[in-house]
């Protein structure tokens, strides 16, 4: 059995025990999380899917990811000077305990 469901504005395939990376929750290690955003569920008799759907999927926050320092990297070869700045997003990681029908 697996669903469909969307959070942070991505769409995820999960299963029962499937850990998964979705944009920073509220929340510690340990706290439950609910997706009431569920398109589709696939179960032994087919896929259900459509704004009728009742379905929920349940989680656990395993970690939450940390805001990293921005990384800027410097360089100048020959006169020719070159910065870049990237970026981190923080990320929770999510680990599916239940797909409720």
């Amino acid at each position: 059995m697996y669903a469909v469901i969307k959070t942070g504005g991505k769409q995820y395939k999960v299963a029962v025990d499937d850990e998964i990376f979705v944009e920073k929750l509220e929340g510690e290690a340990g706290d439950k999380v609910t997706f009431d955003e569920v398109l589709a569920v696939s179960a032994d008799d087919g896929i259900t899917a459509g704004a009728d759907l009742k379905a929920t999927v349940t989680g656990e926050i395993v970690s939450q990811g940390k805001n990293r320092k921005v990384t800027v990297l410097k360089y100048k070869p020959k006169k020719g000077y070159r910065r870049k700045a990237g970026h981190r997003q923080p990320y929770t990681r999510v680990r599916v305990t239940a797909i409720n029908v």
